[in-house]
């Protein structure tokens, strides 16, 4: 058996070769996603085919923090290796150009592969990952090209900017769900489904400040109102949404919604909410889903409409131009179109791709990532028809799309 120094000299020996060299002297993988990643990304390094302890060791840009790899901007590829008595790994890695910020892209919260950057028109080619050390669950885009996510199974935001390229981790943020913007403030909230036993919003503010709300149980759908600053959170657990002040962090109010309230949007104005129970008719309990809009443009929130049973809804967006909801159904591969006033339906069930998850709306177009075909579904709002190029193939097990449209058009 060789030594782990001779199997180190053989993995330096590697990194320097043609790539075909690399790939058959291998007798473990390293697992990364098979596209460019961007600078500042933060990989961790998972080694197959045999066990440690190993070394771990860089050829090329970036640097090494346990077992922990930080893409570096230097150059266009590094080798990563992994190096036992047991056996040895050797990956290569393309390193990718920064985005540029003028450039429309779409950006999805792939929960195996990080946040993968795709073209903006078909046929949707993607071209990058940025790795946020852990699983993302959402993904969002303000109008100064900030791009927030958060790992969804770890204790660490990202926040990326654009103009300059710049990758900033939050820590102290666990098991985050949910994230938007506040438009007025710049702030960064995540929703974090367990802190301490019980549900909480972080707020991580422009200047980079972490505060906390510990809320109700198992905290996950997420709606800013940034004209009123009032943030509100869904409690899937306990069945209540939280009114929470955007600006001090208070808990205004909490009131009991509907059993599994999981996901939840805003109207234009702000004076309704609409929130979705996760519950499923194949269920043990049979217990239908269902969309309840509340009145909150007072002190008080109040029900004024209420849907027929859906089979398993989970995901929302508001589409203000048409006054109508689209509401994603996990079991059904399909999508409700709801009108927002009534919650009645106003058009046949949208047939898409497997697991349809986080619907998200951007200039007429509804984007819908379905999380077990590892694709996005887009529709043109105004025809309800499927757009060229769609459904497109993008990471693994997508959950969330955001979409960037050039700083000439969002500045």
């Amino acid at each position: 058996m060789k030594t782990w120094g001779a199997l180190l000299l053989a993995a330096l020996v590697s990194a320097a070769a043609p790539r075909p060299a690399v790939t058959t002297r291998a007798t473990g993988s390293i697992a990364v996603a098979a596209l460019a990643y961007l600078p500042g990304s933060t990989i961790p390094i998972r080694v197959n085919g045999f066990d440690g302890p190993y070394g771990l060791f860089v050829n090329g840009s970036g640097a090494i923090n346990g077992d922990r790899y930080r893409v570096g901007a230097g150059g266009d590829a590094s080798t990563l290796i992994a190096a036992s008595v047991h056996g040895l790994a050797v990956q290569t890695l393309e390193v990718a150009p920064t985005p540029d910020p003028s450039r429309p892209f779409i950006a999805v919260a792939s929960y195996d592969d990080g946040i993968i950057l795709h073209d903006a028109t078909p046929p949707y080619r993607a071209r990058s990952a940025l790795g946020i050390d852990g699983a993302p669950g959402d993904v969002a885009i303000d109008e100064h090209g900030r791009l927030g996510t958060a790992a969804t199974e770890g204790t660490s935001a990202t926040i990326a900017d654009l103009d300059p390229w710049a990758v900033r981790r939050y820590d102290g943020v666990p098991f985050g769900d949910e994230v938007a913007f506040d438009a007025r403030s710049g702030a960064l909230f995540v929703t974090n489904r367990d802190v301490g036993g019980a549900g909480a919003l972080t707020r991580i503010s422009a200047d980079g400040i972490v505060s906390q709300r510990v809320l109700g149980l198992t905290a996950e759908g997420l709606a800013i109102d940034p004209a009123r600053q009032r943030v509100y959170v869904a409690n899937v657990n306990d069945g209540t949404i939280s009114i929470v002040d955007a600006r001090t962090m208070v808990e205004l109010r909490r009131f009991h919604a509907v059993d599994r309230v999981f996901s939840l949007a805003l109207s234009r104005d702000g004076s309704r909410l609409f929130a979705v129970s996760n519950e499923s008719l194949s269920s043990p309990f049979a217990a239908a889903g269902s969309v309840v809009a509340y009145d909150v443009a007072g002190n008080a929130a109040r029900e004024v409409a209420h849907s027929t049973r859906l089979g398993f809804p989970i995901g929302i967006a508001y589409d203000g131009a048409h006054d109508r909801l689209y509401v994603t159904d996990e079991g059904a591969d399909s999508i409700y179109v709801l009108d927002a006033r009534t919650l009645r339906a106003v058009h046949a069930p949208l047939k898409t791709c497997e697991t349809p998850w986080k619907p998200s709306l951007e200039r007429g177009l509804l984007f819908v990532p379905c999380a077990r075909s590892d694709r996005v579904d887009v529709f043109n709002t105004a025809t309800l028809r499927r757009t060229a190029g769609a459904p497109f193939a993008t990471g693994g097990y997508p959950l969330a799309v955001a979409v960037w449209y050039g700083a000439a058009h969002n500045g």
